[in-house]
């Protein structure tokens, strides 16, 4: 355990990687077989019929593919008290819970100290291959970190989500040591019951230790990004806090104060040198490497719905460079960022063959053409999943996991594709959730196709001085025929010619025939914007966290569908201006 280290060596941790993917298929295997005797009691795999055998061959011909709703009644039984050994050997003792963005409420997820030691096993391997690249030496990190509200299940268990789970662990602190990137924030404010007061606090902390922080991270990009936005409006409160020694009146939570208290002292000297800094920068250009001058880089998932806000993190971040985190869930981890020169939006993962047993469900479409585009038929056809070593180059997958905490050949609903090899493990890159999809009959647009049209209709803002602070989408079928509805936030207010040509490349920048074809023949109705006032998406982010969601592993929802009503409650409800696309008038 990592409690024993008293320095990290990153060749060595390099090496035992190198070594596990030289020989994947007998990983997988030897993998497999641990997690299956671990668990050969449980209930689930005893009436499967497995009857302790751990081979592929057996686990796959006994243990269908399953999602988390067939799954669900299992773990609820764990959740409500039930320690017999239902999904796993030992019992578990904690619940994840996954963001929820996706379906609208969080899903439960078992978890246990394995999966505390596989995540720290990601931390270690990326972070190897980073301080080759990019080394930082003996100082702090500005993580942008947050705790969620911890509540207990029906049956007495501790119920947070994943990565409050993860940060919780003694483990985590001891490894953040060990790889230089140490929080300067006290847990009291990660763990603070006030989002706010965090973030305000830690920009504070990052301030405090303005020399010695080396990088900029969290766990998504987008809390990097809300918390500068935030820094924009509270720069000169915080210089006055350095200034007197003083903590701000805004922060009211007794033990944030008090922990506060003990690194907050009067600093003139810093205080004028960062209202200098602040005050030199031509509308917040460079401000993380201007107020921290020793960060060497930014790290953060970059990758799915985090991209769009890598514009503004650039802006942010000037020249310094932008290093996309690992690929994982709250279900488990994947795969390591060990090509860290690679820019986020070609970043790549090495699947790590001994943290779980991974197949991959191949991913094809199939079109039946009736003479006219407009009648094609789109089916997804899905063969048998392959394993590891199966897999092919430019492929595209759905991956499957198993893990020792519960979860077999469960489908993530993430899709993948696959763009080369690590010694004999592939390297993926991550495209979109399956299930998001904007559908109306024969379209088929995904989470990436509405993040290029809304990026390619930004770029009508940019003379204005404008930027789309956040966006999603819903499919209206209230009416014949339904229509796509995006719903932008805007940085201030827009002309109305500017967001009627906006709304029109909007529509035509979404390029699937299937849509195309229909829209020319009305089969889908005209595109409507919807401006929403400055604010929405806070508030959709404060409905989140009052569901128990940590910012920490929020995303915004990209589509938003009917079961998620909240959320589209307060986009409706919140809407200043509509316009329709005339694009296919």
């Amino acid at each position: 355990m990592l409690e024993k280290m008293e320095e990290f060596n990153f060749e060595k941790v390099i090496k035992e990687f190198e070594t596990a993917t030289k020989d994947v298929g007998r990983v997988q295997k030897e993998t497999l077989q641990k997690i299956l005797e671990e668990n050969g009691e449980a209930e689930y795999l005893q009436k499967l019929g497995l009857n302790g055998r751990t081979d592929v061959e057996s686990f796959k011909a006994c243990v269908p593919l399953v999602t988390h709703k067939d799954l669900d009644p299992y773990i609820q039984r764990v959740a409500d008290g039930d320690t017999s050994p239902i999904l796993t050997g030992k019992p578990i003792t904690t619940i994840s819970l996954s963001s929820g963005t996706t379906q609208g409420k969080p899903k439960f997820v078992p978890f246990n100290e394995e999966l505390v030691e596989s995540t720290m096993q990601i931390y270690r391997t990326s972070f190897a291959f980073r301080d080759r690249e990019f080394p930082i030496g003996n100082g702090k990190a500005l993580q942008l970190i947050y705790g969620s509200k911890q509540f207990e299940t029906k049956g007495g268990l501790t119920a947070n989500t994943a990565t409050t789970n993860i940060y919780r662990s003694s483990y985590f602190k001891n490894t953040m040591k060990a790889i230089r990137s140490e929080c300067c924030s006290p847990d009291e404010v990660i763990f603070g019951p006030d989002f706010n007061q965090s973030v305000y606090c830690h920009l504070l902390c990052g301030l405090i230790y303005r020399d010695e922080i080396q990088s900029v991270s969290s766990t998504f990009v987008f809390s990097i990004v809300h918390a500068f936005r935030t820094f924009e409006q509270i720069w000169e409160e915080l210089c006055t806090d350095i200034r007197d020694g003083v903590l701000n009146k805004r922060v009211t939570v007794p033990s944030i104060r008090t922990a506060m208290s003990k690194l907050l002292k009067p600093n003139p000297t810093l205080a004028d040198l960062v209202y200098k800094k602040c005050s030199g920068l031509s509308n917040w250009y460079g401000l993380i490497p201007e107020i921290f001058p020793q960060t060497k880089y930014i790290y953060g998932i970059m990758t799915g719905s985090m991209e769009p806000y890598l514009k503004k993190l650039r802006h942010y971040a000037g020249e310094l460079p932008l290093l996309s985190g690992d690929y994982g869930s709250s279900e488990g981890w994947i795969g390591a960022n060990v090509n860290p020169t690679l820019p986020p939006e070609s970043v790549t993962y090495a699947v790590l063959p001994d943290i779980g047993y991974f197949e991959f469900l191949p991913i094809m479409e199939k079109v039946e053409n009736h003479g006219d585009r407009t009648e094609a038929t789109f089916l997804y056809t899905e063969s048998e999943p392959v394993g590891l070593t199966e897999v092919k180059v430019g492929n595209e997958y759905e991956v499957v996991v198993t893990n020792v905490a519960g979860l077999y050949r469960y489908r993530l609903g993430d899709m993948v594709k696959v763009v080369g090899f690590h010694n004999s493990t592939p390297e993926l890159q991550f495209r979109c959730r399956r299930n998001l999809l904007l559908n109306i009959n024969i379209d088929k647009n995904t989470e990436k196709d509405l993040q290029l049209a809304v990026e390619e209709a930004g770029k009508l803002l940019v003379d204005e001085k404008l930027e789309v602070v956040d966006f999603t989408s819903h499919v209206d079928l209230t009416e014949d025929p339904g229509h796509y509805v995006i719903f932008w936030e805007l940085s201030r207010e827009a002309g109305e010619e500017v967001l009627n040509e906006c709304c029109n490349c909007l529509d035509r920048s979404f390029v699937d025939a299937g849509y195309i074809g229909a829209r020319k023949v009305n089969a889908i109705g005209a595109l409507e914007l919807r401006i929403v006032r400055r604010g929405t998406f806070q508030k959709i982010l404060d409905h989140y966290l009052g569901l128990g969601s940590a910012v920490s592993q929020f995303k915004t929802p990209r589509c938003v569908g009917l079961s998620n009503s909240v959320v589209l409650q307060i986009l409706h409800s919140n809407v200043v201006k509509s316009y329709f696309s005339t694009a296919f008038a």
